[in-house]
């Protein structure tokens, strides 16, 4: 077993995976606890929005460890999540700072619902990333 620059991009990528799924597991909670009336939307947005572009910016890092180290696959089954990240900011609503959610906006049930599906999407997209990245990186060590 050889270390090579795939093995260690594919490390890096499950150690951000992993708080890429805190971050999920966190918003789906959050969104849930909005549902049921136990947050207000303005604690809500202010403990979401500061998550947003740490979150991008961890998946963007390690897509472009992917890029370099040749792992063109794994790069390209994140290039959908990319894109779609790259459209929600770029059509974000208009407020004061950083961040995706409206405090005025975030109790439309439809907005809710979109959130909350969001979430869950994101949940499931990283959990098999994170397998996905396991098992690429036991066989970027074996073969390396």
């Amino acid at each position: 077993m050889a270390f090579s620059f795939p093995a260690f991009s594919y490390i890096v990528a499950l150690i951000i995976d992993a708080f890429l799924i805190f971050f999920s597991i966190f918003h789906v909670i959050s969104f849930d606890e909005l549902k049921t009336d136990y947050k207000n939307p303005i604690d809500q947005c202010n403990s979401l929005n500061p998550l947003v572009l740490p979150e991008y910016a961890l998946h963007v890092l390690f897509n472009l460890l992917f890029l370099f180290s040749g792992e063109f696959l794994s790069f390209a089954l994140n290039l959908p999540l990319i894109a779609y990240h790259i459209y929600r900011y770029a059509n974000r609503p208009v407020m004061s700072g950083h961040g995706l959610y409206d405090p005025t906006s975030i109790m439309n049930t439809e907005v809710l619902r979109s959130c909350q599906r969001e979430g869950w999407i994101k949940l499931a997209v990283y959990l098999i990333s994170f397998f996905y990245y396991l098992y690429g990186m036991i066989m970027a060590l074996i073969t390396a």
